[in-house]
């Protein structure tokens, strides 16, 4: 893959808008059919421009017009808010107040750099492959408990170009939900509560919610592989002393005289888990159950939501197949079915795609010479390794524009029964 270079994004970013962004599927994503008048007019676009110049309230008569206008001046990021009362580029002109945004997608954030305090590979910025799981596990959590607990079917995920995922919640009566709403719903799918200086984030108590045991489910296929043997969790005394400050203390004093007898953090693990078992069976006895192994379980691995991006209708969130400025990357969209084989560091940048755009080579060009601009860029696009993710974005179009066309169906039968 071609190194990506910061310096030579004013250079590549023309091309990439030209030959490579995904404008028809983007368009026909964002103007959701057309049954809403206007729709695609009343939606905000923001832009951040090179030296950090950036502009909001921009908005499009048309998706080609936003189409010209990404060609005109190649933002390095494209951000997405709400769709308004008014046209965005003429909220100085309406009366104060009037201008208010009335619907957008149910957005989630889920940033790794929240997830500092429980992993020992990387911090801040940084990602690797052993705590990119905490991604894996944040979607399959999350994707589960929009589908089967609150009923939702459109869900686009995406990679963020750096060290986060984003989700898309697209459903026509979902982008109308208020912002009270919005807060009831990442208040349900959140467990961990508390900031830095809070040990024990995540406290379970009977009887356990059907969310929460279905989300330890999840947890536990990865939670080996990830925190006992890639994050070695309790590996040394240090790091296992962190653990065992999230379990009762009838329960710490045994395991700590325990722990040094046994070989690595699997074996550690398994003590800890037995124990605590121990006390779930006996609770029909009297005993007090505990769950310190699902809330460690949890502290460590459930997905951790900023409820600021999801509540608030007008918050602005970074576009799919925007280039991150930093790592190049372009933010993708993430194929669930094989999101376990999912690597951010092979997501194709801005670099690794103008360079096959350039190995393509002449034959491609004098192959194009007959054809039109439009079908020129889409063999363009399908001669890189950005395809499969246009493809992706394509396919979740298609379905919605199905789902609408079979509802439009179901309400036309309903009205010919009267």
């Amino acid at each position: 893959m071609a190194p990506f270079e910061p310096a030579a994004l004013p250079e590549l970013l023309p091309v990439f808008y030209r030959r490579l962004f995904p404008h028809g599927a983007y368009g026909r994503w964002l103007s959701y059919g057309g049954a809403v008048k206007n729709y695609f007019q009343l939606r905000e676009f923001s832009f951040t421009l090179r030296d950090d110049v950036y502009l909001r309230f921009q908005s499009f008569g048309s998706p080609q017009e936003l189409e010209r206008e990404l060609q005109r001046i190649n933002p390095y990021k494209i951000d997405i808010g709400a769709v308004y009362s008014h046209r965005p580029n003429q909220h100085n002109t309406v009366h104060l107040g009037a201008f208010q945004p009335q619907e957008k997608e149910l957005v989630f954030d889920i940033d790794m750099t929240d997830y500092d305090d429980v992993r020992t590979c990387c911090s801040s910025a940084d990602i690797c492959a052993k705590c990119w799981t905490l991604m894996t596990i944040a979607v399959r959590v999350i994707d589960r408990a929009l589908v089967e607990d609150l009923g939702v079917r459109h869900r686009l995920w995406v990679y963020s170009g750096r060290r986060g995922v984003h989700c898309w919640v697209c459903d026509d009566a979902v982008r109308k939900w208020s912002p009270a709403l919005r807060a009831a719903t990442v208040e349900y799918l959140s467990l961990v509560k508390g900031g830095a200086e809070t040990v024990k984030k995540v406290n379970l108590c009977e009887p356990i919610h059907p969310f929460i045991r279905r989300s330890v489910g999840v947890v536990e296929k990865y939670f080996k592989a990830y925190a006992l043997v890639g994050q070695d969790i309790l590996g040394s005394p240090e790091s296992w002393d962190k653990v065992l400050a999230l379990v009762p203390d009838e329960h710490r004093e045994p395991l700590q005289s325990e722990f040094p007898k046994k070989r690595d953090s699997v074996q550690r693990w398994a003590l800890l888990k037995d124990r605590v078992e121990r006390t779930r069976a006996a609770a029909g006895k009297g005993a007090t159950p505990c769950y310190a192994d699902w809330e460690i379980m949890l502290q460590y691995c459930f997905p951790r939501l900023d409820i600021n991006v999801s509540k608030g209708v007008g918050h602005l969130l970074k576009s799919p197949f925007s280039v991150h400025p930093k790592t190049g990357r372009v933010s993708v969209p993430l194929d669930l079915q094989r999101l376990d084989q999912f690597d951010p560091f092979a997501v194709p940048t801005i670099s690794s795609l103008c360079h096959e755009l350039d190995t393509a080579g002449d034959a491609g060009e004098q192959e194009d010479s007959g054809e039109t601009e439009p079908k020129r860029r889409v063999r363009d696009y399908k001669k890189t390794s950005l395809a499969p993710y246009v493809r992706l974005l394509e396919q979740f179009v298609e379905e919605m524009e199905r789902a609408r066309r079979g509802e439009r169906l179901r309400r036309s039968d309903l009205q010919g029964d009267f």
